[in-house]
This record gives structure tokens, sequence and C-alpha cells, in this order.
């Protein structure tokens, strides 16, 4: 059990049978009454964010959540297929499930299951930023040096990311996973 005056930013927490990941918290004492912790959660498994309310000290189940390192192999129609890198042992997760994460995993990728109660399949858990190619672009024109000026480009995923007048087809470029944006080139 954990007080709800203990909460971090991305801690797993148990309440009312759902799975939640806290995304942010905030104290408030107001002038009468008790104090009280204003929450927003993510739902782990319907992925869904709510915002709620707990009086200050109220207890709540801390979520064991087990993160295994897994290896993305290919995908077989609406299932993606993982491969635990240690014991070879293969799980498939619906695409429904993963539907954002896909955008940035490509076949090969190393990332993280999530697991509850090791064995309940919640998702993946992506790094703050990855490595893409560029597959689709059009060429920058000599002498088009206004600043700051961006070009659609399309990634081996699929994603459509605006990227700078200077970036090429088959160039590696690292894309920022929580909002999808050119952050630079790949060395």
């Amino acid at each position: 059990m954990i007080s709800t005056n203990d909460f971090k930013t991305g801690q797993t927490i148990v309440h009312e049978g759902n799975i939640y990941s806290v995304i942010e918290f905030m104290h408030v004492k107001p002038g009468k009454g008790g104090a009280f912790v204003r929450t927003k959660l993510r739902n782990l498994r319907t992925g869904s964010v709510t915002d709620y309310t707990f009086n200050a000290g109220t207890k709540v189940e801390r979520a064991q959540i087990d993160k295994v390192m897994m290896q993305y192999l290919y995908a077989s129609g609406d299932q993606h297929v993982f491969m635990n890198t240690e014991s070879y042992e293969q799980i498939e997760i619906p695409g429904s499930q993963i539907e954002y994460e896909l955008k940035y995993i490509f076949e090969g990728m190393s990332v993280e299951v999530m697991f509850f109660d090791g064995k309940e399949i919640l998702g993946v858990s992506l790094p703050d930023k990855v490595v893409l190619e560029v597959k689709e672009t059009v060429p920058g024109v000599k002498g088009d040096t206004k600043t700051n000026a961006l070009k659609d480009a399309i990634m081996q995923t699929g994603l459509l990311v605006k990227v700078p007048m200077f970036i090429e087809e088959g160039e590696r470029i690292i894309v920022n996973t929580n909002d999808g944006q050119y952050v630079s080139r790949d060395k």
C-alpha cells in the first residue's frame, strides 16, 4: 500500500479494479476542510486518461508492473509478435493495444513490454527518443535556406515527421516518441 501523499509521476497503482499510471499530481490544501491530492491517471489497460481526486493520506494499492526487454519480430495480421531475448519465448500483442507505439517500432527493435502480475500484457514502453530512417521526402532545393523551413518526411514505420530542408532520403534521424517531433540527425 502507498499513501497518496507519496505519489510520484510514473508510479503505478491499482484503484477501483483498474491499473493506473500517475501522469501528474498536485497536493491542494484549501483554507477550509481537509487537504486532498488532485491527480491525472492513465489507465494502462485502455490508455484513457482520467482526472481523480483523493483525500490526502488515502492508502492505495501499488501495482506491480514488470518490464521485460523484448525484440519486435513481425506483424501477423493484427497480431504483433515479440520475443524475449533471454528465454526466446514469443508473445503476441493485438495491434489495437499498441496502436500509438507501432508508429515508432520496427522489426528487430528492442523495447520493454509491460506485464501486470507477471502474466497480463499491458503494452509496450517506448524510449523517449528513437532513431528512424527517412524512406520518402522531397529533395531540398538549393538556395532554399529559409529559417526553420520544414518539409514532410515519411519514416520506415510509416510515421509522418516534419524535418528541416537539408534532410534527405536514406538518412537516419532521431524522433521524440512523446510528440513525434524531429530532434536531430543520428550521428
